[in-house]
């Protein structure tokens, strides 16, 4: 199959067109680098050309809910037009788990929603990944929040999921039959602070790691497991244990 990846050069997206070739598809890549304007929709037809699927894994760093809604909103649509015109039989899009309710006021989380929405009500027949956060989110939110040997998290339990997983998940999606949702999660809930601790020492750093929901993407009206995987989620196969040996090995001098 002829499967264009759209954001294929991120963490999961470069899994995905990995996942991809190893199972003998062709993986394209549409990203500016390789003359592909997702926002103004330049050289999307020629990208799509031949296309079987197209999955999204797309991504903003704004955090400005009119910003990230432009963005999502304008990439989908691009995309599914794109699409329509050229044929292609599958839209796979990644999304987050459980974001109705874990940020109703998050400005990404606004973003992603729009984005939910353009594709859901598009003409391309569509599978749609909510997939909980990935292990690596721990490190990310700590690093806007770290000051000194001190990181600041929100008190919430997750249900992380390795990124891996979800690359497989997606390339899966994509050389399928469209599903309609399909919810991923990880095997071992674990608190975020716990999380972000776990990390760090993985990686031989030491940090104090303190709840607050102050400054926090999340607040504290965020329903009680609202981060766990909700009833018929699948179940990724890599452990948090797993993943943190990979950790501690990437982390260790040769």
């Amino acid at each position: 199959m002829r499967i264009v990846v759209a954001g294929g050069t991120g963490l999961v997206g470069s899994q995905v067109v990995d996942r991809l070739q190893e199972a003998g598809h062709e993986a394209v890549v549409a990203s500016r680098s390789g003359g592909v304007d997702l926002l103004t929709g330049d050289g999307l037809a020629a990208a799509l050309d031949g296309a079987d699927a197209v999955v999204d894994v797309t991504n903003t760093p704004a955090q400005d809910p009119e910003k990230t809604t432009a963005f999502f909103g304008t990439v989908a649509t691009n995309l599914l037009a794109a699409e329509e015109a050229a044929g292609v039989r599958h839209h796979v899009l990644l999304s987050i788990m459980n974001m109705d309710v874990t940020g109703p006021r998050n400005p990404h989380y606004a973003g992603k929603r729009r984005q939910e929405a353009v594709v859901q009500a598009g003409s391309v027949p569509w599978t749609i990944v909510r997939a909980a956060q990935f292990f690596e989110f721990g490190a990310l939110v700590a690093g806007w929040h770290r000051k000194g040997d001190t990181v600041s998290v929100p008190p919430v339990r997750l249900q992380p999921v390795a990124s891996g997983d979800v690359a497989a998940a997606l390339a899966a999606a994509a050389t399928g039959e469209p599903q309609g949702i399909v919810t991923l999660a990880g095997p071992d809930p674990v608190d975020f602070g716990e999380l972000v601790r776990l990390t760090f020492d993985a990686e031989g750093d030491s940090v104090t790691v303190v709840p607050t929901f102050e400054g926090m993407p999340f607040g504290p009206d965020t329903p009680e497991g609202a981060f766990l995987a909700p009833a018929g989620a699948r179940i990724g196969s890599t452990t948090l244990d797993q993943w943190l040996d990979q950790r501690r090995a990437a982390s260790t001098p040769a």
